[in-house]
């Protein structure tokens, strides 16, 4: 694929859960402009939550999908959720907060 083409990969990632997270420029736009315009021009920041993050909890509504959490400064996390299957996985969408959710910890830095 290349950057002309509507659906080219931005990035492909490995987690310290051992798979794959893949996101397409696509995917990102409706991220960034639809559900979270705050999390424009942050996709650095989403791909580094994935790679080195602070924790990582199993949802508590689907065993499939994971919450990444990097601090960012005092009681200000990044999350990014992700949903994996046949142990790769996608980003369903990534925002700022300042409370994690509960779930089990499934991976602690």
């Amino acid at each position: 694929m290349n950057e002309n083409e509507p659906d080219w990969l931005l990035f492909c990632v490995q987690t310290p859960l051992g798979c794959e997270i893949r996101l397409s420029a696509n995917y990102w736009n409706v991220i960034a402009q639809i559900k979270h315009p705050i999390m424009a021009r942050r996709e650095l920041e989403v791909r580094e939550t994935l790679v080195q993050p602070d924790q990582i909890r199993r949802s508590r509504n689907d065993p499939q999908v994971y919450l990444f959490y990097k601090l960012k400064q005092e009681q200000r996390w990044l999350c990014a959720v992700v949903k994996r299957l046949n142990g790769d996985g996608f980003l369903i969408t990534s925002y700022p907060t300042d409370a994690i959710k509960e779930g089990e910890i499934v991976w602690q830095k």
